[in-house]
């Protein structure tokens, strides 16, 4: 039996309503866990695919930036053709995906389904929120939101030990490839479970995709994020430059673009009413610099501690786990707060992440020639706090000067600036690390351990500098009226 559609202009809520939310949160556990389980095997793949570092970064950066990339107009297919079918057609997507990473025999194959998997993500996450929006009322809206917060926490606490056993375990001899092979009966359950019981929504055949800033803006974020990753191993020639400017110049012509589809009364990728308001604009530089600064330092603990310094990807992952713990007993004090000193919260914690980010690197530079993992409990623990500190706040704070019938665009758009961001981060992050592991012995490292010492060392500056940018750049947001916000988005906390 198919599921019937859903009225939602109907008096009664949806009685499948919580039974289709824990099919919902079921995909998206799989794709956060996706996000948080790679890096802690990010070391075993490149031993295994025999791979360089520009295409160990790739592993990560792939994902997010097509992500990132498709998460906007996919948005607004799902308004268009259906909300239930494009999430399936997700689910069945990122399923695909796994397979196909799971079994990849070559590096390049692997990041071609990263690649997949990011576009198979970007068709979930949207239709996944918008979805629970509409099945429940108003009253308990709010209730089921904060399901979504649950679940990327644990996400982020699980993936990392679960990849460390799942690697640890080494099954039937795969290695890493069960860390995907085991999404496959979990999008199998899902597909099946939302085909029964998520409702159908009737859908709006008469909205529009913008396909031209959907190239622009594709096209503008690759042509900057490539050659940070590849410019290394290049030498940085003149043309890696190049590719930076088109791409600076080809967001340029973005924002122009959906200019002339605002004046024309057209649909835009990125609605232009939004630039009007001084918190969004500035809003979205934070959100940019802000995630850039997490999953770059992420990816390269994972290096560190397992190619550096010899750890099992178990003992690796639970090293890092005092940072989603962080996250996670913040967050809950954090929404006790409600919408009450948003960019106080943001400020302090940007201000914590920077100092859990100096104490990080004060920790990495004393290592000696073994790891004493809790000696990184600590720093990462306090990172951790500031970003469950600031996350929530900076997306109310953005948020709430944001009229109502933009709400869902300005959502969205930060959801996307924020991969982005992440992407970027990992190119920048790994370009100082690697860069910094190649000079080693040039720049007075005398054993594998201290270069890779000062690789991390180095490499967290960035963080530092990153967080610090946030903190100041509190001072340039208005001061709002207390309105009743948005419901803040859930966030992947990507360790």
């Amino acid at each position: 039996m198919s599921a019937t559609h859903f009225d939602t202009n109907s008096a009664e809520p949806d009685p499948r309503r919580w039974v289709a939310l824990a099919i919902l949160l079921l995909a998206s556990f799989m794709n956060l866990i996706d996000v948080t389980i790679v890096n802690v095997a990010l070391p075993a793949m490149q031993a295994n695919l025999n791979a360089n570092s520009s295409q160990i970064e790739w592993v990560v950066a792939a994902y997010v930036l097509s992500f990132a990339l498709f998460l906007l107009p996919f948005g607004r297919l799902g308004d268009i053709v259906g909300r239930r079918g494009m999430f399936i057609i997700g689910v069945a997507a990122f399923t695909v995906g796994s397979a196909l990473c799971g079994l990849a025999p070559t590096i390049e194959t692997l990041i071609g389904a990263r690649v997949l998997q990011g576009i198979a993500g970007a068709m979930m996450t949207p239709q996944v929120l918008s979805i629970v929006s509409v099945i429940f009322p108003p009253k308990e809206r709010g209730f089921a939101f904060s399901f979504f917060g649950l679940t990327a926490g644990l996400a982020s606490v699980a993936g990392p030990i679960a990849g460390g056993l799942l690697i640890s375990a080494n099954f039937a001899g795969l290695d890493w490839r069960p860390i995907f092979l085991i999404n496959i009966p979990l999008g199998v359950l899902a597909m099946v479970l939302a085909w029964r019981f998520v409702p159908r929504i009737t859908p709006h055949p008469g909205l529009t995709n913008d396909f031209v800033g959907i190239g622009l803006f594709g096209i503008s974020i690759v042509a900057i994020v490539f050659p940070l990753v590849e410019g290394r191993v290049y030498g940085w020639p003149l043309w890696a430059f190049g590719l930076i400017i088109a791409g600076l110049a080809g967001l340029v012509v973005f924002y122009l673009w959906e200019k002339h589809r605002d004046r024309e009364g057209k649909t835009e990728l990125l609605p232009i009413p939004l630039f009007k308001s001084r918190n969004f604009v500035v809003g979205t530089a934070m959100t940019l610099i802000f995630f850039s600064g997490v999953p770059g330092l992420f990816m390269i603990l994972a290096i560190f501690f397992q190619s550096g310094f010899g750890l099992t990807p178990l003992d690796s992952g639970l090293t890092t786990v005092p940072f989603p713990i962080g996250v996670l007993v913040i967050s809950f004090i954090g929404g006790r707060l409600g919408s009450r000193w948003l960019s106080q919260r943001v400020a302090l914690g940007a201000i914590l992440l920077a100092g859990g980010m100096f104490y990080l690197r004060w920790t990495i530079g004393n290592v000696g020639t073994t790891i004493d993992h809790w000696a990184f409990v600590p720093p990462l623990f306090i990172s951790g706090a500031g970003l469950g500190f600031a996350v929530s706040a900076l997306f109310q704070t953005i948020l709430q000067g944001v009229p109502g019938k933009d709400a869902g665009s300005a959502s969205g758009a930060l959801q996307a600036f924020q991969q982005v961001g992440a992407a970027l981060g990992v190119a920048l992050v790994g370009e100082i690390f690697f860069s910094s592991l190649e000079h080693a012995v040039e720049w007075g490292a005398t054993s594998q351990t201290s270069a890779f010492v000062n690789a991390a060392s180095n490499a967290a500056w960035y963080e530092i500098g990153a967080f610090l940018v946030v903190a100041l750049m509190v001072l340039l947001l208005r001061p709002l009226p207390k309105t009743t916000a948005p419901p803040p988005q859930h966030v992947a906390v990507e360790v």
